[in-house]
Formats: C-alpha cells, structure tokens, sequence
C-alpha cells in the first residue's frame, strides 16, 4: 500500500509543468490497473503497514476514488486550454487524490479522521479557485460549516474510545466492555450522516455542485459522499447495540426525505441541481440500508456507493458538456439536443437508464438488494420504497425527454458536436458501470 502512495507523491513535482497533464493523468490510469491485481479475495486485511492497509470495501472505494480522479483531469480540458492555473489544478487533484487513499486505506481510526476532514480542503480550493459564479464563496461556507460543525463532536468520541479500549485499530474495534450511551452514539454517526448527506442536512451539497467546476462536482458526487457511508460501515462494531435500537430513526427519516427530495427534483429547472438532489435521494436508500445492520444491507449498500459514484459523476460531465455548448445549465435553454447533438443523445439514454437503475447496470443489483434487506427489516417501509423507485425514474425521464425533446433554443447560433476526448470521458463511465463485473462487486456478493 505504500507503494502506491510513494508514486502518488512522486506525481506531485510533475503538476509544474501543467502542459504534461496529458502524462499525469496516463500514469494514474497505469496506478488505477496496477491496484487492480492488489484484490483482497475476503472480508480480511492485508497490504498491512504501520498505517495503510486494505481490505474489500477499502479496496472498491480506493478504486473508485483513483479512477474518478483520473476522469476529472479528462473532462477539465478547458482549464488547460485556456491555461487558467493549470499547473495549480493537477496540483490540487494530485493532493485530492493522496488525501482519499489515505482515508480509505487508513487502518487507524484517528488517522481515518485527520484524512477523512484533509479532503475538505482541495475541495473548498476546487469550488472556490474554479467555480463559475461569485456565490461560490458561499457554497464553500455551507460546505465548511456543516461538515466541519459535525466533525468535532466525532474527535471528541474517537479520543473517548482511545481512552476506554487503548486501541484505534479499525480491525480491532468491538462493543465489549465499552459502556457507551445515546450520547456517544450520535457523536459517532453524525459527521458521516452529514457528509452523504442524510435528509435536513443536506442543503450544503446542491450548493456545492451549482457552484463548483465540473471537476468539483465529479468528486464531490463520486467519492466524497461515500465517505460517509464508508465511515459508518467503520464505526458500527462499536456501536452494535445501540444501532438495532435507534436504526428505525435514521431509517424512517431518510427514506421519508428522500421521497421528499424526489418530488424536489420534479421541479428543477437547473441541470446540476437536479443531478445533485437526485444523489440525495439515492443516498438516503444507503442509509436505510447501513441501518439495517444486516449483511445483506450492507453489501447492497456499498454496491450501489460504488455504482453511484460513476453514475452521477458520468451525469455531471454531460450537463458539462451542454454547459459548454449553450452557456447555461437551465432546462428552458437546454431543449431539443437530440436534433444539434444526437450521438450526446445517446450518452444521456445510457447514463439516464442506469440512473434510474435499468438492467444491465449494477445500480439495479445494488437496488434490488436494498429493497429486499429494506422489506425484510419491516414490511411497512414497502409502500415509502414503491413511491421512491416511482419517483427515481420519474425524474430521470423528466431530466432526459426534457433536454434532448422539444424546440431548439432560438438564441442558438452554432454549436459544435462531440469531441473524442468526450465520448473517451463518457464511455469510461459507463463501461465498468453496464459491461466490466469487477472482481469487487462479484466478491461482494459472493464471499
């Protein structure tokens, strides 16, 4: 594991010369094959080190959290174009990407926090060095407050499990004799609940992702809301009595906001913020999934973090690209495209239809198993989960039949069809999406 992060370093001198981006982001595609061979075949760690190891849901995320990296560098071509900080922004991706290894690969429950609360910051410099719009400043507030706000309570209960156990280690954290009470347990959970963003603490993200560059909303959609999943997935051995206890409030309250946050999405007009609210409605089912506290829950639950992370992330960068073409994000301008640009057409039916968990893509397996684990926890949540789906694909196909039917905006002059480098970004969303079974969703289900 450390090899990996040394070479990670040794990327940082390159981010001088910003006109070699183009061997930047060739070596963290090579980085991204190589981790391929380092799969862990069980629920086990191994690559252990002082600090970093690596075990099955580590490894998916670190993954995802490589690749995704890699496709921001892709779809930020306009920024070298136009040399607009370049060198500045692989700097602050190559920090990114170094931060999310650290926190995933993190075997120490204080060194998970000190990475998990470090990604905050090439973040806010994304959002705040690269936004379109002077109310980026205010969305890196928001930001900062509600994820900051909720991080010191979970010092303060990882210093308190230190104090109780002697130990921090991730693979060695347990209930037993650790007297811990509501108090504790909400200290434990919020932050994370706050970074995926549960229902009533999400205002920060659509926010973020109005506001912040492409680059900024891919990973903020594709791997730093699954930070908070996976930190729950982490703390639960210590909190497995009280989770079977308070589990129908978190449960309850997410789904219930997510049917909310599904019929706040029918009413968008603006592209992104659409895409943003629809990744709160789909991550409030990982909640209710993590809540369960069953196996099945949880596997389903990761499924869909990792199927996600490269769906809504492959969404963003279409709503880019119309961005591009037309100036504007909001569905009034951006009508008809079937007409200027078919072949994007068909990018957006692809990534719509896995969005709205159609087959073959592995949102559907990730679905199907939250809605069984969801049901068999308790049959009453049947009728929340029927309206959730319904709406999911409602506003899929209203997102869809809107931008690409109708008449073509008449302020339109020209417009310039697909380039290569964008159906190259499109296609290496959808392919391990739909086409690749990667080894870590089949060990999921199948260990």
């Amino acid at each position: 594991m450390l090899s990996f992060l040394c070479f990670l370093v040794f990327l940082t001198p390159l981010c001088l010369f910003s006109e070699l981006w183009w061997l930047i982001s060739s070596l963290l595609f090579f980085v991204s094959f190589v981790y391929l061979f380092f799969f862990p075949y069980f629920f086990c760690w191994s690559g252990m080190g002082y600090i970093f190891g690596c075990d099955l849901i580590s490894y998916g995320l670190v993954l995802l959290s490589l690749w995704i990296c890699v496709l921001m560098i892709l779809a930020s071509e306009s920024i070298f174009r136009v040399e607009y900080f370049s060198g500045l922004f692989l700097f602050v991706v190559i920090v990114l990407t170094i931060m999310l290894y650290c926190t995933f690969s993190s075997i120490g429950l204080l060194s998970f926090y000190v990475f998990f609360e470090s990604s905050l910051i090439p973040t806010l410099f994304l959002i705040l060095g690269w936004g379109y719009q002077p109310e980026r400043v205010q969305a890196g507030i928001y930001l900062l407050f509600y994820t900051l706000l909720a991080s010191l309570p979970l010092l303060v209960g990882i210093l308190f499990v230190y104090d109780s156990l002697g130990s921090l280690c991730l693979f060695m954290l347990c209930d037993s004799g650790l007297l811990v009470g509501g108090l504790f347990y909400v200290c434990m959970i919020f932050a994370f609940l706050v970074k995926m963003p549960m229902f009533m603490v999400h205002l920060w993200l659509p926010k973020a992702h109005v506001e912040a560059p492409v680059s900024g909303s891919m990973i903020l959609a594709g791997v730093l809301l699954k930070l908070g999943g996976y930190g729950l997935l982490r703390v639960f051995p210590l909190l497995f009595k009280f989770g079977f206890k308070f589990g129908v409030i978190w449960i309850s309250l997410s789904l219930v906001g997510g049917l909310f946050v599904s019929l706040f999405c029918m009413r968008q007009t603006d592209l992104k913020s659409l895409i943003a609210y629809s990744s709160v409605a789909h991550m409030s089912m990982v909640i209710g999934g993590i809540m369960t506290m069953n196996y099945w829950g949880v596997c389903s639950s990761f499924a869909l973090m990792v199927a996600h992370g490269l769906c809504s992330s492959g969404l963003f960068c279409l709503s880019n690209i119309t961005y591009e073409r037309f100036g504007s994000r909001s569905l009034l301008v951006n009508k008809g495209l079937i007409n200027l640009m078919p072949s994007m057409t068909m990018w957006w039916f692809l990534l719509s239809a896995c969005n709205m968990a159609a087959p073959p893509s592995l949102n559907l397996l990730g679905e199907i198993g939250l809605l069984s684990s969801l049901v068999s926890w308790s049959w009453c949540l049947m009728f929340v989960l029927i309206f959730l789906s319904f709406f999911s694909a409602a506003y899929t196909l209203y997102l869809y039949s809107y931008s690409q039917h109708g008449n073509i905006y008449s302020g339109l002059y020209s417009c310039s069809l697909g380039y290569l480098r964008e159906f190259l970004l499109l296609f290496l969303h959808w392919f391990p999406l739909n086409l690749v079974i990667l080894k870590v969703d089949v060990a999921v289900f199948w260990v």
